[in-house]
């Protein structure tokens, strides 16, 4: 299952909408077949293993297949697996974790127990279940799994007072936040982080085979033209409001960019709104990139899933750029309380993966 696990981690991120699942078939303590599932209109890891075995010229009869998430039982882009399993007259079934989704939940397991095949579940489970995290919730509360990250100095700066903050953190802080973003499905930040930064948004330095969406929080559309995030290294999605500029709109679809639009309250986007938004546009995982007033509105509505914090050992005063802004908080009680899961050290820089307490 440790195997299973293993391959299943490979594509964490590029199969969404769909989980990232891996498999493998042992037969008298040998490795038959091992897959995963390469991305969503793809085969299942079970079927990928099962290809694998078969083109090595084994028999599956009596086999015993690892999975790392119970298997479908339904017709969607691909067949069911149960099918598949039930077809090659495997013996024993080893899952990590059931499958949230109402179409599978229980449901896999009972077809192949009613086969006669048996099923054990629960097998390196949190890991399994961390692995998916996203997508579970994703199933579960139909939002996006929302993974706030920040890189700052030990004081909480992201930026001088000037709006200076490259770069805050080391190079490989930096990397390891590029593989943050491969797990994504999409990178979110407000319009004052691209007209600051002017960012790319991609993954770089490390290989992937699918880029994150790109979302611009927008309300007023003051997007530059020639800003580096409306190239086509990656699908980019504008939210914007009812009030934005008609001309400049069709000028940004023109270019491919893909335009949203929600209704302001008390001039700002209702981020439940929001999560409802990508939520239809199946996206799994939103990795929050800021800026302040961006992440600030994600803290206020308890809707963290995960909060990754770079620190680098500087200091750059009162007068730079908070991190996190007001969030109204009179006693030390009632602060915003996170469970250290994940703890890191890129040279001199600290890494920190934190989730936030029940």
């Amino acid at each position: 299952m440790s195997l299973a696990l293993e391959l299943a981690y490979k594509q964490k991120g590029i199969t969404h909408p769909n989980p990232t699942v891996g498999a493998v078939i042992v037969k008298n303590g040998k490795i038959l077949g091992k897959g995963y599932h390469k991305g969503a209109g793809n085969p299942h890891a079970e079927i990928e293993a099962i290809n694998d075995a078969l083109k090595k010229g084994y028999s599956l009869e009596g086999a015993t297949i690892y999975i790392t998430l119970e298997p479908c039982c339904h017709y969607g882009r691909t067949p069911p697996c149960t099918d598949a399993i039930i077809n090659h007259k495997f013996k024993k079934v080893v899952i990590a974790t059931k499958d949230p989704n109402p179409q599978v939940s229980g449901k896999g397991i009972k077809i192949l127990k009613e086969k006669g095949i048996q099923v054990k579940t629960g097998v390196l489970e949190e890991y399994a279940k961390k692995l998916n995290e996203d997508f579970f919730t994703f199933i579960t509360k139909k939002r996006p799994f929302i993974h706030l990250k920040l890189a700052q100095t030990i004081d909480g700066k992201i930026a001088s007072f000037t709006g200076s903050s490259k770069w805050i953190t080391n190079e490989k802080s930096r990397e390891y936040a590029h593989l943050l973003r491969k797990e994504a499905g999409a990178v979110l930040v407000g319009i004052n982080t691209v007209l600051t930064d002017n960012p790319l948004l991609t993954v770089r330095n490390i290989k992937t085979q699918k880029q994150p969406k790109r979302i611009i929080l927008d309300k007023s559309l003051k997007i530059p033209e020639n800003s580096r995030i409306l190239n086509k290294e990656a699908d980019t999605i504008i939210i914007t409001s009812n009030n934005a500029d008609k001309e400049k709109i069709k000028k940004l679809t023109d270019k491919g960019i893909t335009i949203e639009k929600l209704p302001l309250i008390n001039g700002k986007f209702d981020i439940k709104d929001l999560l409802s938004l990508l939520y239809k546009l199946e996206i799994v995982q939103v990795l929050v990139e800021g800026g302040s007033q961006t992440i600030t509105e994600f803290i206020k509505t308890k809707k963290v899933d995960r909060f990754s914090i770079f620190i680098a050992p500087k200091i750059l005063g009162k007068e730079g750029i908070s991190s996190i802004g007001n969030l109204n908080i009179e006693n030390i009680k009632d602060a915003y309380n996170f469970h250290l899961e994940d703890l890191r050290r890129f040279d001199d820089d600290i890494y920190l993966s934190l989730k936030p307490k029940s």
